[in-house]
């Protein structure tokens, strides 16, 4: 999606970078750009900014109080996102539902499609493909509130999930667990499971860190046939499994590769847990280069739940049988929505090992 003539044209070419008008873009194209681009960057420089604004409130006579108010704060808070998170109320409505989250829907736009209930009486492992470089589309669907997600599934409670490391940096935990993001660690993902009060919507990326690795445009690549775990844990909470997949997620950056980079983001995936990228999109001015998504429109669709049994000690047979009911559900939903997605493209779903 380009819209507003094409972005004028696609811009003025100079010096072999396409630059953005200056003239005839509505300003809300221009506040959904620059949310989208405070996002992006956010994500490698906030923690950084954050640790700094940290240690230099030690040095600010009037502030320094605050330090050990927020380590009292920490030392009982800190689990929090390891035991389900905040179930609505403290800053939910400011954190997910602020204007911020309904430009960054818009620059796509990002849509989330609904095909069958799932009703609050029960928790849901909501699985989601592909994990792209960022995740935006599950992040903006499930993350805020920009699509009204409480209001599709009635009674519910999002809770996505992100990488433990993630909460260790000072006020950026504040905001994830505002956000209703709950560490990945089994045990939270267990806790949240078995909430008795029902309608929990966990979501978990499960292609992870080596998926990104695979992104980029093209065909999709998934990696599901080896990622059991998420099945075992269905099997042992009792809890349905919902195949969940964003159509364009992987269009909307590329990124730099070569065999250093390869090697080096190897080395953090199995040392660190995340894989460093160097993103390839459009910029802030320009369409040329930068780290900032392409406009392109996200279309997150949810499926139907796939019923399952609870099983305190679960077979590698009954994990294997799961995981395969489930890559058959989320390959039939790929091909079901394909088409309105990809009009006229010969676009294939490749689940890798």
């Amino acid at each position: 999606m380009a819209s507003s003539e094409e972005e004028r044209e696609r811009g003025t070419v100079v010096l072999g970078v396409r630059w953005a008008p200056l003239a005839g873009l509505p300003l809300s194209r221009r506040l959904q750009t620059l949310a989208v681009a405070a996002w992006m960057y956010s994500l490698f420089l906030g923690p950084w900014i954050l640790w700094l604004v940290g240690s230099l409130l030690l040095f600010n006579p009037y502030l320094r109080w605050l330090v050990p108010i927020y380590v009292a704060w920490l030392y009982v808070d800190w689990n929090t996102c390891d035991q389900g998170g905040r179930r609505g109320g403290r800053g939910w409505g400011f954190v997910r539902g602020n204007v911020f989250w309904r430009y960054f829907r818009d620059y796509f736009p990002v849509e989330l499609v609904k095909t069958a209930e799932l009703p609050p009486d029960k928790n849901y492992l909501l699985c989601s493909y592909p994990h792209g470089i960022i995740g935006t589309g599950v992040v903006c669907s499930f993350g805020t509130e920009a699509l009204n997600v409480r209001k599709l599934f009635p009674g519910t409670t999002p809770n996505l999930v992100t990488l433990r490391q993630n909460f260790n940096v000072p006020f950026l935990r504040e905001v994830l667990l505002s956000q209703g993001v709950i560490s990945a660690a089994e045990d939270s993902i267990r806790t949240a499971l078995a909430d008795p009060r029902g309608g929990r919507l966990v979501v978990l990326v499960v292609g992870g860190a080596r998926e990104a690795q695979l992104s980029g445009p093209g065909d999709y690549r998934i990696v599901l046939k080896k990622r059991k775990g998420f099945a075992r844990i269905a099997l042992q909470q009792g809890v349905p499994l919902v195949p969940v997949f964003t159509f364009n997620e992987h269009r909307l950056l590329s990124q730099v590769q070569g065999p250093l980079i390869g090697g080096l983001q190897n080395w953090f995936r199995h040392v660190v847990g995340f894989v460093p990228v160097v993103p390839v999109g459009r910029g802030v001015f320009q369409y040329s280069f930068g780290a900032v998504p392409h406009r392109l429109p996200l279309a997150v669709v949810v499926g139907e739940p796939i019923p399952v049994t609870r099983t305190a000690q679960p077979s590698p047979e009954q994990i294997d049988e799961l995981l395969e009911k489930f890559e058959k559900a989320l390959v039939a939903l790929f091909h079901a929505h394909k088409d309105k997605y990809h009009p006229g493209e010969d676009i294939q779903l490749i689940v890798e090992e």
